[in-house]
């Protein structure tokens, strides 16, 4: 299974004071070195983390895979035909909120969607679309011609009591199941932490996981270097148990 580092936080203690550092492609650097199989940001149209110059540079520097977030804009898809990452993962986006609180909403505009993943996909670029786990969205997805989902696990790592992880989890399994019986790759993402991913990772049909805000929360303490071995040791885990 190959882990994704968000850095997206990175470039937020940095732009609160409009400085130099923490250097979001230095971070990136340190995250590889950890065994990070990739590096995704999300460049938002207000740019309040990660900036244009960011993006340009981690592609000169990301030997893994450099997934970019962005919002299905003709802004957006520019700029991905222009630099080129690996991966483009289709996300919504509202000016306020904190951090993307859902997938996309496929039923009300499909025929948009789907003409910026044809742009994508046709300028060579890995095309994901990141939905909740919704038997509906998946399908959807599949109508689009997208390569695939990354599926929304922030219902999940929200939830508190057992019947509840356990109700959010079912939901999460069997998007994921779904999604490769109709032929599409299967990433998953959002709210994972170092207490909580064991049971997303141990989903045989979920290759990559996304991950951002509890690796640069640990690397406070521990280093990033470390923090993202330490991800990877727990995915690798769960990834080994009878069943996975």
């Amino acid at each position: 299974m190959r882990l994704g580092v968000n850095l997206d936080h990175v470039a937020t203690v940095r732009q609160a004071r409009r400085s130099a550092e923490p250097d979001p492609v230095g971070a990136a650097v340190l995250a590889e070195l950890g065994g990070a199989d990739g590096i995704t940001v999300h460049l938002r149209e207000d740019r309040r983390h990660i900036q244009d110059r960011d993006l340009r540079l981690l592609r000169d520097v990301v030997r893994g895979r450099l997934n970019l977030e962005m919002a299905a804009t003709p802004e957006m898809i520019e700029i991905a035909l222009t630099v080129k990452p690996d991966q483009a993962t289709l996300v919504p986006e509202r000016r306020e909120e904190i951090t993307t609180e859902g997938g996309l909403d496929l039923g009300t505009d499909p025929a948009a969607v789907k003409r910026a993943v044809s742009a994508l996909r046709h300028g060579g670029i890995f095309t994901a679309l990141f939905i909740d786990p919704e038997p509906e969205s998946v399908k959807a997805a599949r109508k689009i011609e997208a390569d695939a989902v990354e599926i929304h696990t922030g219902m999940y790592a929200n939830a508190r009591s057992e019947a509840s992880i356990s109700r959010e989890l079912e939901r999460v399994t069997h998007a994921a199941r779904l999604a490769a019986r109709l032929g599409l790759h299967v990433h998953a993402g959002h709210g994972l932490n170092y207490t909580n991913v064991d049971s997303i990772a141990s989903i045989p049909e979920i290759e990559e996981l996304n991950i951002g805000h509890a690796i640069v929360s640990r690397a406070l303490f521990t280093g990033l270097t470390r923090a993202v071995r330490e991800m990877k040791e727990r995915i690798a885990a769960a990834r080994s148990r009878p069943g996975a």
